[in-house]
């Protein structure tokens, strides 16, 4: 099987226009290598460059992030010691998402919790992650630790979506918007179902990667600016935001990180917003302290 190499991230080179509020959180972004020492799932549907805890701290430091979420991402499978090193490395206070066996211990998950993880990720898109009947399981084992289960997942694909997160009983993260494609458009029956569980406050949604769902090929990919804003109009107070760095496995060339936060500055540009989004909603769903300069 051969697995295809992504494309690197593209070097910081400026700040954005509108500097990220005080205290942001990204939600969502990955370290990758070297690989002689942090090696591959064999069943990864992608191989990525190296992308240090280095080069992201600078991205961090350039565009104003003050703490973060790793995610871990799916080439390493099951295997967390990357992404919980790249915690206990950081300068960045920082929290991880893990991908763990329902089999897990409760001495592994306490460990996980005092190594700073809060949720567990299930990716149902590639090959290397868990399948959706362990999240029942999966929710029950993480409950009393306060974690939340993250998807993901094409929501346009699961017709029993609000009955899925009914049964979980813990919250319910999805990534990159839902990751419906921009061209099945808002009135799609599962972006719908999503945005009633958002606007019910049962699940939480993730403004990142919109350049997996976009038909575009270059920013501002304004075709996913209506689910942006579809979901902000259902409820700001569950969503969050990320970088989704170094954008690994992407349908489009390269972009420009600084450009990602430039175009999403654009849509959300009222204060109040990018207050909650960037820092008061993420210090909730991520156990972080309040923000204090």
């Amino acid at each position: 099987m051969i697995n295809p190499v992504c494309e690197p991230a593209r070097a910081i080179s400026r700040a954005p226009r509108s500097p990220l509020p005080p205290g942001t959180v990204d939600c969502h972004f990955h370290v990758f290598g070297p690989a002689s020492e942090w090696p591959y799932a064999p069943a990864r549907s992608y191989t990525p460059p190296d992308a240090p805890l280095a080069d992201y701290e600078h991205l961090a430091q350039t565009l104003g992030i003050a703490r973060s979420v790793i995610v871990q991402p799916s080439p390493y499978g099951m295997d967390n010691r990357r992404s919980l090193q790249a915690v206990a490395a950081s300068r960045i206070p920082m929290r991880a998402v893990l991908v763990v066996e329902p089999s897990v211990t409760d001495a592994e998950l306490a460990e996980f919790h005092r190594l700073g993880t809060r949720g567990v990720r299930l990716n149902l898109l590639f090959g290397a992650g868990l399948a959706m009947d362990t999240a029942s399981t999966l929710a029950q084992r993480i409950s009393e630790l306060g974690w939340h289960l993250q998807f993901l997942a094409d929501v346009s694909t699961i017709d029993d979506l609000p009955a899925l997160v009914q049964r979980l009983r813990v919250p319910a993260v999805f990534d990159h918007l839902g990751h419906v494609p921009a061209n099945k458009g808002i009135r799609n029956a599962g972006f719908q179902n999503l945005l009633a569980l958002v606007r019910e406050g049962r699940a939480w949604v993730k403004l990142s990667g919109t350049y997996r769902s976009t038909s575009r090929q270059t920013t501002p990919f304004e075709d996913t600016r209506p689910f942006v804003e579809a979901l902000i109009g259902a409820n700001p107070h569950q969503l969050v935001w990320g970088t989704d760095w170094p954008h690994p496995s992407i349908p489009v060339p390269m972009p420009d990180d600084t450009d990602l936060v430039d175009q999403f500055g654009e849509w959300v540009n009222d204060a109040s917003l990018r207050q909650a989004i960037f820092v008061d909603n993420p210090e909730r769903l991520y156990d972080f302290e309040p923000y204090t300069v």
